[in-house]
Order: C-alpha cells, then sequence, then structure tokens
C-alpha cells in the first residue's frame, strides 16, 4: 500500500514512490521519495503514518482542568496529561466521529461526561512531530463536565493512577516545573490560552 498523505496534497507536493517498511494495527513506516515546492527532484523520507487522536481539556463548571497521571511505556513514566485516545473511524475527517471519539476518551479516562447544557469546542489541530510523521491531534475544550454515574472505564491497554482537577494556574506552574511534558498537553493548554479560554 503507497504511503498517502493525511490531506489532500497542494499540486506542487507529489509522492513519487513509496515502500512500506514496517506496518501494525498502530503505525506504518514508508520509505517515500517525494517532489516538494524545492526539490523538483524529489526527496526521499522516511515516514512514520500513525491514526490521527482527539485531545480533550475537559473543564469542570468552577472552571477546574481535569488531568490523568497516566503510565507510558516508552519513557518508563506516569505523567499528568489531557486524556486522549486515537480515532479508528475509517472516515477520520468526519466531525461526528471525532467528537465521539472525544466523548468516549473523555468517560473512559476521567469518568466524567459533558452536563446537557456543556459544550464541546474543537480548538483545531496540532503536528505532535511533523519531521517524521504525519500524525497529529484534533483539539477540544470539554467545558461543563461532572463525574458521570458510571465511572471510568479504561482501556485494557492503558494504566491511569489517577485523575485530579487543577486551576489553570497550577497547569502553568506544572508545565513551567517540567512536569508537564506530552505534546498533546502543552499543544492543548497553548491553544486555550492563546484563544483567551483560560
Amino acid at each position: 500500500m503507497p504511503f498517502q498523505p493525511t490531506a489532500p496534497s497542494p499540486r506542487d507536493w507529489e509522492t513519487l514512490e513509496s515502500d512500506l517498511q514496517f506496518s501494525n494495527p498502530h503505525v506504518q513506516v514508508y520509505l517515500a521519495r517525494l517532489r516538494t515546492p524545492s526539490r523538483p527532484d524529489g526527496v526521499s523520507w522516511t515516514i512514520v503514518h500513525r491514526k490521527a487522536a482527539a485531545i480533550i481539556a475537559p473543564m469542570t463548571p468552577d472552571g477546574l482542568l481535569l488531568l490523568v497521571r497516566q503510565e507510558r511505556v516508552p519513557i518508563r513514566a506516569a505523567i499528568w496529561e489531557f486524556p486522549a485516545g486515537q480515532i479508528d473511524s475509517p472516515t477520520e475527517h468526519d466531525d461526528a466521529a471525532i467528537r465521539a471519539v472525544a466523548r468516549r476518551e473523555l468517560r473512559e479516562e476521567t469518568g466524567y461526561e459533558l452536563l446537557p447544557s456543556g459544550e464541546l469546542i474543537a480548538l483545531g489541530t496540532y503536528f505532535s512531530s511533523p519531521g517524521f510523521t504525519d500524525e497529529h491531534g484534533y483539539i477540544f475544550l470539554a467545558r461543563g463536565v461532572v463525574p458521570s454515574a458510571a465511572g471510568p472505564s479504561h482501556d485494557e491497554n492503558e494504566v491511569i493512577h489517577e485523575c485530579r482537577p487543577f486551576t489553570p494556574a497550577d497547569i502553568r506552574r506544572m508545565i513551567a516545573e517540567n512536569e508537564i511534558r506530552d505534546a498533546n498537553t502543552l499543544s492543548a493548554f497553548a491553544r486555550l490560552t492563546a484563544l483567551g479560554l483560560i
């Protein structure tokens, strides 16, 4: 299967050839040759394709933000982060499917859900590490979350030690002190701040 970009390419970008080097249900690694605006003869690049994710900044009615402390095997640590989850829908750009993932991950990872009067506000997208992967995330503010009667329902592959509310000032301090280090949370907090939502 040849490498396909996650979004339509401009005319002056073209995949000339691609060779799948490795694949599993989570990632595909391609050695590709692409024509770019500054490289009309093409350039070889190793590209890692990974499913997109929904990242949720859950906010309680009194303005606190929920973080989960999740065990992350590759870095051998449990870290504080906003809840997030991969989008498995084949129609990855379908807004309803992306929002459904955001709501599901909110409930599964935190045990909270939106109030009937709550809002799931799309804050845009970001790329986690565009030098080698097309992985990207859809950021949401879930404003008006309360504990769900069902509680959390963690995926069998994840270990979440706790979920706690923090003030925006707490999170700002945790970022400054390098306690929060993951791209999802840093990007979502930056977007919330830039948009004046916190």
